[in-house]
């Protein structure tokens, strides 16, 4: 497998504030998954927009790093930070495209689904408007949206579907263009168990048969560890671990990672009150017990003046290191 999308160093911030994102590493091979996961507020989301430029600028301003699109049709190589609005323009939607996390904002409310989906494949394809309707017709079949009595589903105006069907109709919008890279942005909240479960296996089915890359951001542990390749720990706009999926939640690291798995429901155990992050760090004996693996001290934010790098401790594994 390779490298099709490589985030280096991307540090972002808004006005003269802090920055909010700083020295994200991390990258994804064709036909791979990797889950970016954290609390709200974690930097997840605004990492995944500076991929393709959607934050407005001002006010956000890319204030350093680097975003390589590598494209497996051709090889071409995209610096996406630096790309210009043509290029720009012929990638977003087409070759990487993003489901976002808000299915009720990101619809245009007066235009119909199906004139939303046809106008984004002709963009991208070069095919008429009829072949545009038959693919976006097949992309919603794909996610369980089927045709309706008495006329095209593509006439359906957002306001006649529920939360969960706006959410099926983004990642089908998504999903029809055949891009090289998804950037899925909690593509299942809006959605029921059972949609849940069959949204991603077309999600899978699409990888396998066209080795598409997935960016998965979501809080939902469980779905990370039975859908990811990879998983990317974030925390305060840093990333504090990195590795495959089986060996950081088998055996995290990082402070913040072993408290945030030690946070989330088990089955095997008695309901009751579940710990906090406040609670698994409190005594200090995280902190302790990485820097005796280590032999650094772990970032953790307000120590050590806010510096820190992502150090290699095996194959494949980073951890965040003060310093």
């Amino acid at each position: 497998m390779s490298v099709v999308l490589e985030v280096r160093g991307l540090t972002v911030g808004f006005g003269a504030g802090a920055s909010v994102v700083r020295d994200v590493d991390w990258s994804v091979e064709s036909g791979k998954t990797l889950a970016v996961v954290g609390e709200s507020g974690s930097g997840k989301s605004v990492t995944a927009m500076s991929v393709l430029r959607l934050l407005a600028s001002p006010p956000a301003e890319y204030r350093a790093g680097n975003i390589t699109f590598t494209d497996p049709e051709g090889g071409r190589v995209t610096e996406l930070l630096r790309a210009d609005a043509r290029e720009l323009s012929r990638i977003r939607g087409g070759r990487i495209a993003m489901i976002f996390q808000e299915p009720m904002t990101s619809l245009n409310p007066v235009m119909s689904i199906g004139e939303q989906m046809i106008e984004t494949i002709r963009v991208h394809q070069e095919c008429g408007a009829r072949e545009a309707s038959g693919i976006a017709e097949k992309a919603l079949e794909d996610v369980g949206i089927r045709r309706r009595a008495g006329g095209s589903i593509l006439r359906a105006y957002p306001h006649e579907f529920s939360g969960g069907m706006r959410q099926r109709v983004m990642i089908a919008m998504a999903m029809a263009c055949h891009p090289a890279v998804l950037l899925a942005d909690e593509p299942t909240t809006a959605l029921d168990v059972t949609t849940q479960r069959q949204v991603l296996d077309v999600l899978d089915e699409r990888k396998r048969a066209t080795g598409m890359a997935m960016v998965l951001i979501s809080h939902d542990l469980g779905l990370v560890r039975g859908r990811a390749d990879e998983v990317c720990v974030m925390y305060r706009g840093r990333v504090v671990e990195r590795g495959a999926v089986g060996e950081v939640f088998a055996g995290a690291i990082h402070p913040y990672t072993r408290a945030l798995v030690a946070c989330s429901p088990r089955i095997d155990r008695k309901a009751g009150r579940l710990a906090t992050i406040d609670d698994a760090m409190g005594d200090g004996t995280m902190m302790n017990e990485f820097e005796a693996r280590v032999g650094k001290r772990a970032w953790w934010p307000g120590e050590e003046g806010e510096r820190a790098r992502l150090e290699c401790v095996s194959p494949g594994r980073w951890v965040a290191v003060a310093g």
